[in-house]
């Protein structure tokens, strides 16, 4: 559950679509273990895991960290960002599943669904225990400048500074 499959030596790709999860959600995790073992041996879904700090917006199509954060994002082989009800009605087609969201194909389904998954985004943090999404997103953006916010770190960091 790395970082993605390296592509072929003719720059295809292995895999037909590219799943951004959170591997830090547990929520988000049981839907990646769920998918994987349907796609066991298949290597139709291609799992990054945006909390791994290997994960790199170049190889994502630019999607950052805080875009990835803020709803479920995929990119299928030929590059197309997915968003949405649509990253799961097309990862459910890749592991033959795809009649569980076929009716979401119906535009006004699609909507409906969107909107409710949109509230789900929005608050799946504190659904599953964790901070809000501004706090992970201000930790991670510490974390990457050198920052991990204990006392101990600061004090380092002013050590520094001091010399």
């Amino acid at each position: 559950m790395a970082t993605g499959s390296q592509d072929n030596q003719n720059n295809q790709k292995s895999w037909e679509v590219r799943m951004l999860y959170d591997g830090d959600c547990p929520l988000c995790k049981r839907e990646v273990n769920f998918l994987m073992s349907r796609d066991a041996g298949k290597g139709k879904i291609d799992f990054v895991d945006i909390a791994s700090p290997s994960y790199n917006p170049a190889d994502n199509m630019g999607l950052s960290y805080e875009q990835a954060m803020e709803r479920i994002h995929a990119i299928t082989a030929d590059g197309q960002i997915l968003t949405d009800i649509a990253v799961f009605r097309r990862l459910y087609q890749a592991v033959g599943l795809g009649w569980v969201y076929a009716i979401t194909q119906n535009p006004t389904i699609e909507a409906l669904a969107n909107k409710i998954y949109g509230i789900w985004a929005k608050y799946r943090m504190e659904v599953t225990g964790r901070e809000s999404l501004p706090v992970i997103l201000e930790r991670h953006r510490q974390n990457k400048a050198g920052a991990t916010g204990s006392p101990c770190a600061q004090g380092k960091q002013e050590a520094r500074k001091g010399q």
